[in-house]
């Protein structure tokens, strides 16, 4: 599937339906260059899914984010495996624990520790169209 997101305010629809296409998928991988709209993206299927107060951002220092959605999604896990020099790094903070959980688990450079990844991860690639600047998700 792809969805194409032109602007910003399109953000909300294409969020919702991703959401709707990944099919109940719990552990799901945003594959991008940096400045390519992961955090951004990922922020909106947050709100999307009820996570309310602070904007969701990016866990790159904390590499986990907890926050808490509506129900079916009580609890979203939002990884940044960008920091991470190898899978052995997730392994000790516990990573696999919340990826085999059933818990939502958004994942920013899953590449980063592609080897503890669930067989049935959803991957997801984001691009920049070089000439109209959209945002293209494809899965």
């Amino acid at each position: 599937m792809v969805i194409t997101i032109p602007s910003v305010s399109c953000l909300p629809q294409a969020a919702r339906r991703f959401i709707e296409a990944a099919g109940g998928r719990s552990v799901i991988a945003f594959h991008a260059p940096m400045g390519a709209g992961k955090t951004t993206f990922i922020a909106e299927v947050c709100r999307q899914l009820g996570v309310g107060g602070d904007t969701p951002n990016s866990p790159t220092f904390a590499i986990i984010n907890h926050y808490e959605g509506l129900p079916p999604h009580n609890d979203i896990y939002h990884f940044d495996f960008y920091r991470l020099d190898s899978p052995g790094q997730a392994v000790d903070i516990g990573a696999e624990d919340y990826l085999y959980s059933g818990s939502l688990c958004l994942i920013e450079w899953p590449e980063r520790a592609a080897e503890i990844l669930p067989a049935d991860t959803l991957h997801v690639d984001i691009s920049v169209d070089s000439e109209t600047g959209c945002r293209v998700i494809t899965f």
